[in-house]
C-alpha cells in the first residue's frame, strides 16, 4: 500500500516518518518509580517485538529514574505527562527520548514554552496527544457533540501552539474509543498536516473486545497509508499489546518476519487439546526469528492436506501426533512429545537459516 508522506522524527536510536517501517509501541504498567521492574517489563516487551515504550511520569521521583530505567533497555523512552510542566522538564533533563504532553493541560502558555526550550534543546520529540474524552468544551459545543472535526482541530490547535514557540519536531496523537470516528479523524488529519501519526484506539478495552476493535480501526486507517507509530491499547499484559499489533501489521504487509502461526477451528475429529497446544505454540514460537508459516492442526485426517501451504505443520491424533513438511508426513511422535518434537524442528531450520 502507500504510505502517506510525513516527516522524518527520530526517536533516541528509532525514526519513524517519511516512509520507514511502521513502529509499534506499548506502555508500561509497573511503577516507574521502580527502575528495576520497569526496566526488566521493557526488556519482556523489546523481546517479543515493541520498538519504543512509554512509560507514566506521575512524580518528580518517577522522572528522575528514567535515566536508570535508560541504563538498561534498548529501546527509546517515551515519557508520559500530565498537567505537571516541571514533570516534563525533569523527564527531559533524565534522558526521555520523547514526551508525550497535552498542551492544554501543561499549566499555561509560559509553562508550555518552558517544557518546548527544554525538549528544543536537546532535540528531544514532542507527541501532542488529543483523546475524545477530554476534548475542550467550546469545540463540543461549536460542533454539536464530540465529533472527528474536533478531535482533528483539537489536535492541530495544540500542535500549532508549539510550532508558534519555534519548534516543529512534533508527532501528533489522536484517539478516540469510538471505532469509525476514530478512522474519519485520522482520514481528515492526514490531509492537513505532515506530523508524523502515532495511531490507535484508546481504551479499547478487554484481549477480545480490545483487538477486535484495534483490528478494525488500525487495519482500516494503517491500509490508507497514515500511521507512523501504533498501539493496541489492552486492559491485560501489555505484551499482549505487543503481539497484537505485529499481527496486524503482519496481517497488512507492513511489516515481515516472525513466525506465523494458522489453526484449524475444534469439530468433532479433534482428538487432542488444540485449544491449548494451540496458544502453547504460539507463545512457543515468539523467540523464534524465522519468517514461516506454521499450522496447527486437530486431527490426523485432514492435517496435511489443510497444513499443506504451511512450512511445517503439527497434527494431532489418538495419543499421537504427526509432524508435517508442505503438506507431507514426515515424522509420527507421541502426543507428549508433540511441542518438543516441533521446537526441534524449528530450531533446526533456524541454524540451516543462520549459516
Amino acid at each position: 500500500m502507500q504510505r502517506l508522506s510525513t516527516k522524518t522524527v527520530k526517536i533516541g536510536n528509532r525514526v519513524i516518518g517519511g516512509g520507514n517501517p511502521v513502529l509499534i509501541q506499548s506502555m508500561t504498567n509497573t511503577k516507574t518509580e521502580d527502575a528495576k521492574a520497569t526496566a526488566a517489563q521493557v526488556n519482556r516487551l523489546a523481546a517479543v517485538g515493541c520498538d519504543i515504550i512509554r512509560c507514566a511520569i506521575p512524580t518528580m521521583e518517577a522522572a528522575q529514574k528514567i535515566s536508570e530505567i535508560k541504563k538498561n533497555i534498548s529501546i527509546p523512552l517515551v515519557a508520559d505527562i500530565h498537567f505537571d510542566y516541571r514533570l516534563a522538564i525533569a523527564a527531559i533533563e533524565h534522558g526521555a527520548d520523547k514526551i508525550r504532553i497535552n498542551p492544554g493541560n501543561i499549566g499555561g502558555r509560559e509553562r508550555l514554552k518552558a517544557v518546548v526550550d527544554a525538549a528544543k534543546e536537546r532535540g528531544i520529540p514532542i507527541r501532542v496527544g488529543v483523546n475524545s474524552g477530554s476534548l475542550e468544551k467550546g469545540l463540543v459545543k461549536k460542533y454539536h457533540g464530540v465529533t472527528a472535526e474536533g478531535i482533528v482541530e483539537s489536535a492541530l490547535d495544540k500542535a500549532a501552539m508549539i510550532e508558534d514557540m519555534g519548534y516543529e519536531n512534533l508527532v501528533i496523537s489522536i484517539k478516540s474509543s469510538d471505532v469509525l470516528m476514530c478512522v474519519k479523524a485520522h482520514e481528515l488529519i492526514a490531509e492537513k498536516t505532515s506530523h508524523p501519526l502515532h495511531v490507535g484506539i484508546t481504551e479499547a478495552g478487554t484481549i477480545i473486545s480490545g483487538n477486535i476493535k484495534s483490528a478494525i480501526g488500525l487495519g482500516l486507517i494503517l491500509h490508507q497509508g497514515i500511521g507512523d507509530t501504533i498501539r493496541v491499547s489492552l486492559t491485560g499484559d501489555p505484551l499482549e499489546e505487543v503481539k497484537s499489533a505485529k499481527l496486524i501489521l503482519n496481517t497488512l504487509g507492513l511489516r515481515k518476519g516472525g513466525i506465523e502461526i494458522v489453526s484449524c477451528p475444534t469439530c468433532g475429529r479433534t482428538q487432542i487439546d488444540l485449544i491449548s497446544l494451540a496458544n502453547q505454540v504460539e507463545n512457543m514460537v515468539a523467540d523464534i526469528p524465522l519468517n514461516i508459516k506454521v499450522a496447527v492442526m486437530g486431527c490426523a485426517v485432514n492435517g496435511p492436506g489443510e497444513a499443506k501451504e504451511a512450512d511445517i505443520g503439527i497434527a494431532g491424533g489418538i495419543g499421537e501426533g504427526l509432524i508435517i513438511k508442505h503438506g507431507e508426513v514426515v515424522k509420527k511422535v507421541p502426543e507428549g512429545e508433540l511441542l518438543a518434537e516441533l521446537r526441534r524442528e524449528l530450531e533446526n531450520l533456524r541454524c540451516i537459516n543462520e549459516k
